[in-house]
């Protein structure tokens, strides 16, 4: 039986700090988790690339010269439509994630994160998951520990089922290790994410996973 190669992903990497850039660069070459096709120092130069290759993914810094990259990620996408984002920071700020994930970031990784983690993260989003680092989710919970406003609860209509679903989502789980952790079917298990995007008003996983720390139904 011939088995299949598994392809590695086209990836551009978008950062203003040059060692960091090269760094990242040689670090996932040796690896050998991705092929890294181009290094952009803002936004116009990572667009201007997009007219010569289609990446599958892209590793978005946010504070950058010229054009930062939460206008990169809208013009990226609007160019891709199924391009997959991955934001690099070094930001703590809530409202900074909801923005990135309304213009359609998959995952979110500190820049302080080790190779390893940044392998899973690739893999995952490659695989349509959504990824959040454990150290960054921490982050998340501060701030909204910080705030002394009070949350409406909005997890009475869910299920228990459903809330088990969401509390997997958040670990990182993906939709076969769901299905296997909670004896049931990986079609059950899409049915009920989608469900939980209906129930919650999310637009995606990613924000799904905020919904649940606002909620307080999962804590690292």
């Amino acid at each position: 039986m011939i088995q299949s190669i598994k392809k590695k992903p086209i990836l551009i990497i978008v950062d203003d700090h040059l060692i960091f850039q090269q760094g990242l660069k040689a670090m996932i070459t040796a690896e050998n988790i991705a092929t890294v096709v181009g290094e952009a120092s803002n936004g116009i130069e990572f667009i201007e690339m997009l007219s010569v290759c289609k990446p599958d993914l892209v590793l978005m810094d946010i504070d950058m010269p010229q054009m930062n990259g939460m206008e990169a990620t809208q013009k990226a996408i609007e160019l891709i439509p199924d391009i997959k984002i991955i934001a690099l920071t070094m930001f703590g700020d809530e409202e900074y994630y909801y923005k990135m994930i309304d213009l359609g970031v998959k995952g979110f990784i500190l820049k302080s994160t080790g190779i390893a983690e940044l392998e899973k993260a690739i893999t995952d989003v490659m695989q349509g998951e959504s990824y959040f680092s454990n150290e960054l989710l921490r982050k998340i919970i501060m701030n909204f520990s910080r705030n002394n406003e009070k949350k409406k609860n909005d997890t009475k209509n869910l299920t228990e089922r459903e809330v088990e679903v969401l509390q997997q989502i958040c670990l990182g789980s993906t939709t076969d290790e769901i299905a296997q952790k909670l004896n049931i079917s990986p079609k059950t298990v899409k049915s009920h994410r989608a469900n939980l995007l209906e129930k919650t008003a999310c637009k995606n996983t990613a924000t799904l996973i905020l919904f649940a720390l606002r909620n307080k139904i999962i804590d690292l």
